[in-house]
């Protein structure tokens, strides 16, 4: 191993230990600072990694607990500037030539710091304000120390790292896929032309113009946007803007990316949406969704069935689009669902939110062993900082009222451009080829009634706990009718007065109402406990 490695590996082991996170690396340390906050805290100590693993953890619902969830969606890029001499080298390394040589104007001082580059405001020889997006020095090579580092202590038998919270392995590949994407700054570029071109003729949305010359793998040079945030509502009174308009058109495209262009923007909090030329701009493509035709369908399936609360609908698709991972009781998973629409259908449809429906649907699913695709954990996601958004802006717009609305307008049209002609061509033959049948079965069904073959079974749920009551019962009568018994001979014998006395009292009779007494007390407390079980 060489030095630097080493050396990080031990700053690594000393942070996770002095947060309290020493069980995950040594069974021998205890876990009493174990804590959602602590990890956070632990994370932003030890720097960009760690941080960048954080902010993609808190996307993933499906594989790390909510507690950890809402405390890792605190992360900040808690990180000091690099010196305008080493941003210029990186510039200089990707284009051979001096920042200053490129713009007339460029502020030395970021308008924006993070834990993989910094954003800086510049004007070009054409007058044109553009944001220049720099990565920073070395950053991919700290990255790979740290996930190598990473990867080599999960891959210990005697460390779990993570594992006490979460399946470490599959965590890091997550991050490891994630990383890869956002070090490579084509990959926003990419995101950036296909937003626009997806949305060009909506003229309600926009996004910033890309300097195409002047991108590369570690720069990113686009236009500014001068506008303010969509939640700013001073501002959005000061202009006259509608915010319950302003609310329909954020939402209707956000459908319109999820149920037509499969392709959605991943992060819509506040800071990237802008209020710029009378448009909704969406700014900083790191993060971005993608949805095969396939799942698109069934997702405008299942809002609709949603909408009419049919369960075995929702099962069906909640089956075709998840990963079995174990044993699956349909019968489960319906009485899940409906337990679920009872909940949300009890009350009015204007006080439901989308996001928490989909989010309960996902829970449903993962409790009874099925696995959905990730692209729809980061939708739920999505739909919950949206949800957000558009509740501080115009809390009487609903997006579950629009969605269904969407998707119903929009089934209408497309009902028959989905059709499979081939599918519905073999279903029929196999339907008619059945249907010659269903006369011999018949007739087969009425001789076996006849010469007495038929069988006739029923299946009992949970019979052995059904018997154990009904013994328990029948014993108690038994018992209630034994004291009964006792009492009354015993107090026949009490009226005949004969026998042996003990101060003038029959014997048999004492015996007679002591074993009563015992058999009743015995009685009252298996009652009593049974009871409570």
């Amino acid at each position: 191993m060489n030095r630097p490695y080493v050396k990080r590996f031990k700053e690594i082991l000393k942070t996770l230990i002095y947060y309290g996170f020493g069980y995950m690396v040594d069974s021998k340390f205890n876990n009493k600072k174990k804590s959602p906050e602590n990890l956070r805290k632990a994370f932003e100590k030890l720097g960009p990694t760690f941080i960048k693993i954080g902010q993609i953890l808190s996307t993933r619902p499906d594989i790390f607990p909510k507690n950890y969830i809402n405390e890792l969606t605190k992360l900040q890029d808690n990180v000091t500037y690099e010196s305008f001499k080493s941003v210029n080298n990186i510039f200089i390394e990707e284009f051979n030539k001096n920042i200053e040589d490129v713009f007339i104007e460029f502020n030395k001082n970021p308008i924006a710091s993070a834990s993989i580059a910094q954003v800086y405001a510049a004007k070009l020889p054409n007058n044109m304000d553009v944001m220049v997006k720099i990565q920073r020095p070395d950053i991919i090579e700290k990255m790979n120390i740290d996930l190598l580092i990473l990867k080599k202590i999960i891959s210990l038998k005697k460390i779990k790292i993570f594992d006490s919270i979460i399946n470490g392995k599959e965590a890091l590949d997550e991050v490891l896929d994630s990383t890869k994407l956002e070090l490579d700054f084509n990959n926003e570029v990419k995101n950036i032309e296909k937003f626009k071109s997806l949305n060009n003729q909506n003229q309600y949305i926009y996004a910033p113009k890309i300097v195409k010359n002047l991108c590369s793998k570690k720069v990113i040079t686009m236009e500014k946007i001068n506008g303010f945030k969509i939640t700013n509502l001073p501002l959005l009174k000061k202009y006259n803007y509608d915010r319950d308009t302003l609310s329909k058109h954020l939402i209707l495209s956000l459908l319109k990316q999820i149920f037509e262009d499969g392709f959605f923007h991943g992060d819509p909090h506040p800071g990237n949406l802008l209020i710029y030329k009378n448009k909704i701009c969406f700014i900083d493509f790191g993060i971005m969704g993608n949805l095969s035709k396939t799942l698109r369908n069934y997702l405008k399936e299942s809002v609709i069935a949603l909408a009419y609360k049919d369960t075995d609908k929702l099962v069906s698709i909640l089956m075709c689009i998840g990963i079995q991972k174990g044993i699956i009781d349909k019968e489960e998973l319906s009485e899940d669902i409906d337990y679920l629409f009872e909940i949300y259908f009890s009350t009015p449809l204007k006080n439901i939110k989308i996001s928490s429906m989909f989010q309960e649907v996902f829970n449903c699913a993962n409790k009874n062993n099925i696995q959905l695709p990730k692209d729809l954990t980061l939708l739920i996601r999505t739909l919950i900082i949206l949800e957000g958004v558009v509740e501080k802006i115009s809390p009487n717009i609903k997006m579950l009222d629009l969605a269904i609305l969407y998707v119903k307008s929009n089934n209408e049209f497309d009902i028959f451009n989905n059709i499979d002609f081939k599918k519905i061509y073999i279903d029929c033959y196999r339907m008619i080829k059945d249907y010659k049948k269903i006369p011999n079965k018949k007739l087969k069904l009425i001789n076996n009634v006849l010469k007495g073959k038929s069988k006739i079974q029923f299946c009992i749920k949970d019979s052995d706990n059904i018997l154990n009551n009904l013994n328990q019962m029948i014993n108690r009568i038994i018992g209630c009718l034994i004291i009964c018994s006792l009492i009354i001979g015993s107090s026949l014998i009490l009226n005949i007065n004969v026998g042996p006395k003990i101060y003038n009292i029959p014997t048999i009779s004492l015996i007679g109402y002591t074993v009563s007494f015992i058999i009743g007390f015995l009685l009252i407390i298996s009652t009593i406990k049974s009871t409570k079980l």
